[in-house]
């Protein structure tokens, strides 16, 4: 199985099912994942969140806030129909909408594997967008629209826990099988007041379908200590599973240097995959933090390969 470090652009827009699965465990705890909200303004003009951590490093993109109803990639074009004036992105302190724009869109335009966030949220919170919850039509609905990979789990604040993250689970690898990837579990409690993420809830999701368990990166929240990271980490690839470590506690905003140890803790833990959230500034991680974790993680070598390879390869 090729290495997920080493396949060109084209190929990591193309990467599915098992085979991704695999690619990711072939590339030995280096692969890089950054958070977007797609929902709100871009950090730069003329583009897009997504396009911008791609840019610095990242192979998989995982879109925050997505609505499988109300498809959305701020800072990218709108998809259809005549473009509005706030549409115009050659226009000064103009910002594209991107509406209509989906998770296949991120996937062409930058050659990257694309991930969604979908939640399980209580069914009494009514005000919850229905196209952002975690059930089977919409699952579906993000193969239709071009997606690899649905990250289950629960935004701040919502209250999502482990027992809804496990039924979600299993409600939706047998809707959709191997056609899209399962990255199930918290790097944070979501508010909900349990524990983050135990080896129980490793054993619960792997049961439940899951591909991989989303779990907190050593010294993030509070007790993520290297033991427990480990421990969490053994869990999963005991079961078969990969692990996703992530950095969800907005210190995706401080400084290179938290970066780089949390990097190093993450990658000695035996992670397969690297996290960095969405709220280093409100939307996305500074790009220098996504560039020097990577390095932290990978060097120079193949985290310039990521930044300078052309979609068109």
């Amino acid at each position: 199985m090729t290495r997920l470090l080493d396949l060109a652009p084209r190929a990591l827009e193309r990467l599915r099912g098992a085979e991704l699965v695999e690619a990711i465990r072939a590339s030995e705890g280096r692969t890089i994942a950054a958070e977007t909200i797609v929902a709100t303004g871009p950090l730069l003009d003329r583009v897009s969140n997504p396009e911008l951590v791609a840019a610095f490093g990242a192979d998989i993109i995982v879109l925050n806030l997505y609505d499988v109803d109300r498809p959305q990639i701020a800072g990218m074009p709108r998809r259809t129909g005549d473009a509005a004036p706030d549409d115009d992105a050659a226009a000064f302190g103009a910002v594209a909408t991107g509406a209509g724009r989906t998770a296949g869109d991120v996937a062409r335009w930058t050659g990257r594997v694309t991930a969604v966030n979908l939640e399980p949220v209580d069914e009494a919170l009514a005000s919850f967008p229905a196209g952002r919850r975690a059930t089977a039509r919409n699952a579906e609905r993000l193969v239709e629209q071009g997606a690899a990979i649905a990250v289950i789990t629960g935004n701040p604040g919502t209250g999502v826990t482990i027992e809804a993250i496990e039924r979600a689970t299993r409600t939706i690898r047998e809707a959709t099988q191997d056609r899209l990837v399962l990255f199930c579990g918290r790097i944070h409690a979501a508010a909900s007041g349990q524990e983050v993420m135990t080896a129980r809830d490793v054993d619960r999701l792997a049961r439940a379908g899951a591909h991989g368990v989303v779990l907190p990166a050593p010294g993030t929240t509070p007790g993520s200590s290297m033991e427990a990271a480990v421990a969490r980490v053994e869990a999963a690839h005991e079961r078969g599973l990969l692990a996703w470590n992530g950095i969800g506690t907005s210190q995706e905003g401080a400084s290179t240097g938290v970066i780089e140890r949390i990097g190093i803790d993450s990658k000695a833990s035996g992670a397969d995959v690297h996290h960095i959230g969405d709220s280093g500034f409100f939307g996305v991680a500074p790009p220098e933090n996504i560039y020097t974790y990577s390095l932290a993680i990978r060097g120079r070598r193949h985290t310039w390969h990521r930044m300078a390879g052309s979609p068109q390869r």
